[in-house]
């Protein structure tokens, strides 16, 4: 039997008849954009998040995307955030006419170095853009103080952290805004895509408002350029389900992370540090015999991924004389070497057992 690396279909078995009432409920309405179904969600959420406001938009990419807009990023303007992401972070920046600026990641951990932010803000750099990657949080304190001292927007991109807490507070509502993704693998998904960004701040949630819809104040009148990015009221009553078993959810994978730290104790490979307050989007290894292993493994019927090969200022799309390989090493390091293993809250302790065994045998010799 494989281990699959993720299993909607076990996911919504036990939730099946409360998607199918949402779903219904919406058909009957004849109503699918900006209705009922996305105002309770946004209040939904915006109380999860402990914040005064949620906008909900197309998906996580529009979410960053709206977030540098209604800050007026533009050409010439600079903002840094982590090349270890998707590639829907920096393209964000670039939607703007700004430009992405890479800081290294932190060595034993996987998230942007504010030391190395430090040495790369320049008169230009307007905002920063925080990575909480794999569901763990990054160094909000000291980011913000940097962002305070220059005098620059956070933007935190939580697209992979639903849930997540740094020092008891659920990330996205540290910064100016936070932006999360909803597509259908995210701890929180739709099924669809699906975004939002939620925020404290009034005017900034107002203009976020007018963003996602045209910019649009009222029918066939517009205030300035806005753009078509709303979620769907199906994706919304989705979610509103899915939202009362998230903290259920990430519960167990946190379960499911500790049974992988446990059982894994003495593998000569790096696993992730004991994140209490990570949502754990995804349980990371760290091994110079990587490709080796995930091979290994997809031979003995376990799906895993690698999150991500190839660093964002090596791709083609970004290659240019301002980014260059040797830039990022631990950014670089890693990407050669870290692999994700299955991880789902429907997944049993007995996978997760088998899977550690398989990786024992592989480091025992036993291919």
């Amino acid at each position: 039997m494989t281990i699959p690396f993720i299993d909607l279909k076990r996911q919504l078995a036990t939730i099946k008849d409360e998607v199918q009432e949402a779903t219904a409920r919406v058909m009957e309405s004849g109503w699918f954009i900006l209705g009922n179904e996305v105002e309770a969600f946004e209040k939904e959420f915006a109380a999860y998040c402990g914040v005064k406001h949620c906008i909900a938009v197309g998906s996580g990419t529009e979410a960053l995307h709206l977030a540098l807009a209604a800050f007026n990023i533009s050409s010439g303007d600079e903002v840094m955030t982590a090349a270890n992401s998707f590639i829907a972070t920096a393209l964000c920046i670039s939607y703007t006419g700004g430009s992405p600026v890479f800081a290294d990641i932190e060595r034993g951990a996987y998230t942007i170095s504010p030391s190395q932010i430090i040495k790369k803000i320049t008169p230009k750099t307007k905002a920063i853009i925080p990575v909480h990657l794999y569901g763990m949080p990054a160094e909000m304190d000291q980011i913000t103080q940097i962002a305070s001292d220059y005098g620059l927007k956070v933007i935190e991109d939580a697209c992979q952290a639903h849930g997540t807490k740094y020092k008891g507070v659920r990330v996205g509502s540290i910064g100016n805004v936070g932006c999360f993704s909803f597509y259908p693998g995210k701890n929180l998904g739709a099924y669809g895509d699906g975004g939002a960004l939620v925020t404290n701040d009034d005017e900034l949630a107002e203009r976020l408002k007018l963003l996602r819809n045209y910019g649009q104040t009222r029918k066939y009148e517009h205030t300035f350029k806005g753009y078509n990015s709303r979620l769907d009221e199906i994706q919304a009553a989705v979610l509103r389900v899915k939202l009362k078993y998230l903290d259920k959810w990430n519960s167990r994978r946190s379960e499911i992370a500790r049974l992988y730290s446990d059982l894994l104790h003495g593998v000569n490979m790096e696993l992730p540090d004991e994140y209490e307050n990570s949502s754990w989007h995804i349980y990371p290894v760290r091994t110079k015999e990587r490709d080796r292993l995930q091979s290994f493994l997809t031979k003995n019927n376990i799906t895993t991924l690698i999150h991500y090969p190839v660093p964002i200022h090596m791709q083609n799309a970004y290659k240019s004389s301002r980014f260059f390989e040797g830039e990022l090493p631990v950014t670089e390091e890693y990407a050669k070497e870290l692999l994700s293993l299955p991880l789902f809250p429907e997944m049993t302790d007995g996978e997760v057992e088998t899977v550690t065994n398989r990786i024992r045998d592989f480091f025992n010799g036993k291919e």
